[in-house]
């Protein structure tokens, strides 16, 4: 049996501030928890500086909405935050590419 498409009917839009951090990692995992179920692209554009632990979030939410079927995606993004994933061994597909 092929793998199941992931759903991206009532997709919901997460704009990334513009400084992911220590400091931010949590209140992104209880927003991002919030979202959990539904299908969500990121808008990274704002984004100027990425740290490894939100990059740890941002890969467990990838694993998790995976998990669920749900469809998860980077609609735009700043130099900042590709230079960021870049730094941490990263790029935006390999971000997505992570398995459930």
């Amino acid at each position: 049996m092929p793998p199941r498409k992931p759903s991206t009917r009532g997709t919901a839009s997460y704009d990334l501030p513009a400084v992911l951090d220590i400091k931010a990692a949590s209140l992104l995992h209880h927003e991002l928890s919030g979202l959990r179920g539904k299908p969500v692209s990121f808008d990274a554009s704002q984004v100027q500086r990425l740290g490894g632990q939100c990059l740890q979030v941002l890969l467990a939410a990838v694993a998790a909405w995976k998990a669920d079927g749900k469809a998860i995606t980077v609609g735009t993004s700043s130099k900042g935050f590709e230079e960021g994933l870049a730094l941490l061994g990263f790029t935006v597909e390999t971000l997505l590419a992570q398995e459930a």
